[in-house]
């Protein structure tokens, strides 16, 4: 094969692959959402409590099957005999039925809460990490901005070394400085995979599919108006298993009487009559069996089901004051990391630019040192990133405040 069709069928290959390779996944804040509800897997498992609590619903309150019972007996001749077929059936002398029925229907209502939880907590994660994502490429822009400087400061300097206007040692240092910018660069991409590989299971991605992470940062705003732990799905639930534990206790003092047992049936009979022979007879009767509450009448299994009811309504009690607790201290924790990044960007960091840039000034007028120009462009990237740190703190913070009152 000649070097020109060797080309061109390596160009077809690579071609095909591009037509074929699977186009990278992009992602917002505003979608991740969105994503996660529509892919996770294991959100989607959970979705089947529903179906099984819905099962558990349709199957309670229901009355047992009835029996049917039959009985044949003759005498050791088999000239007298009796045949008999009856039904049988079983009922509560109580509301028990209708009570099962009742708390079917609310550890329905529960697991849909418990479902609606496993999402607030997948979603919460999944913003975390797009957080931490965009705040490390913006880092890296940041960074990489840095270096391209200094990597032109080295050049100058090198320059001016070269016709003896600078010293060289400086212009090594600068080289110095580019190169360990580029090794935090680096860093900065490993801990981005790993973000990455962190992301793609909460969004249903598989290990080899292309995920590329859009938007940016906002400026820091504090919400003002306080939060409502009601929306909270956990807390719902609680609050529901807690109604279900006191519908268990009107469960468990039904129980307390068994259930009374009623029957009907029809015999045959055939009897000899003397002098008169045998004879044929039918009989229809009605049968009633009624348990008697001497020996049990359930009150241990009461005693533990009040107890379950106190105790869970005690638990939600305390989960409403815990998630009360996590919002307020996001709430707080953002306006600290609010006001951090205001006295960054309108203080600091302009007065780090305005040093930096007279440094520079010097430097080229023959007037500064290379040293100085390092130590307050150091400064500058350090506030710089300070800043852009307290913007993502911010939003992290956000996030678990958004998750704690459910309004992801």
């Amino acid at each position: 094969m000649s070097v020109p069709h060797l080309f061109a069928y390596l160009f077809l290959i690579l071609t095909a692959s591009a037509i074929h390779a699977e186009p990278a996944l992009v992602v917002t804040p505003a979608a991740i959402a969105d994503r996660v509800r529509a892919q996770n897997p294991d959100l989607a498992a959970a979705r089947l409590h529903i179906q099984e609590a819905l099962g558990r619903m349709r199957q309670a309150g229901r009355l047992p099957n009835p029996t049917l019972e039959t009985a044949f007996e003759n005498n050791a001749a088999f000239h007298e005999g009796r045949l008999e077929i009856g039904l049988a059936q079983q009922f509560p002398l109580t509301n028990r039925l209708a009570v099962e029925k009742s708390i079917s229907v609310t550890a329905l209502k529960a697991a849909e809460a418990e479902v609606r939880e496993v999402e607030r907590g997948i979603v919460g994660q999944a913003r975390l990490a797009v957080v931490q994502a965009i705040a490390i490429r913006e880092k890296r822009q940041l960074l990489r901005r840095q270096a391209d400087l200094a990597n032109a400061l080295a050049e100058q300097i090198a320059a001016a070394a070269a016709k003896g206007e600078a010293s060289s040692l400086d212009a090594g240092l600068a080289r110095l400085e580019a190169s360990s910018l580029t090794v935090e660069i680096l860093q900065l991409d490993a801990a981005a995979t790993a973000i990455a590989g962190t992301l793609k299971p909460l969004l249903g991605m598989t290990p080899d599919a292309a995920l590329h992470i859009d938007g940016a940062l906002a400026e820091p705003t504090t919400p003002t108006q306080p939060g409502d732990p009601s929306r909270r799905p956990d807390l719902q639930a609680a609050l529901l298993n807690a109604e279900a534990a006191g519908q268990g206790v009107a469960l468990e003092e039904a129980r307390s009487r068994d259930d009374i047992e009623a029957a009907i049936f029809a015999a045959a009979e055939r009897s000899e009559d003397a002098p008169n022979g045998l004879e044929n007879e039918g009989i229809i009767g009605f049968r009633l069996s009624i348990p008697l509450p001497l020996h049990n009448r359930n009150e241990g299994n009461i005693e533990a089901a009040r107890a379950t009811h106190q105790r869970r309504q005690l638990e939600a009690v305390a989960l409403d004051r815990n998630i009360r607790l996590e919002a307020e201290a996001a709430r707080l924790e953002m306006q600290h990391w609010a006001e951090l990044h205001r006295l960054l960007g309108s203080d600091l960091i302009p007065l780090a630019e305005q040093q930096a840039s007279a440094a520079e000034t010097a430097l080229t007028s023959g007037q500064g040192d290379a040293q100085r120009v390092f130590r307050a462009r150091e400064k500058q990237l350090e506030l710089a990133v300070s800043r852009l740190d307290a913007l993502r703190e911010f939003h992290l913070a956000r996030v678990r405040l958004e998750s704690a009152l459910a309004t992801l």
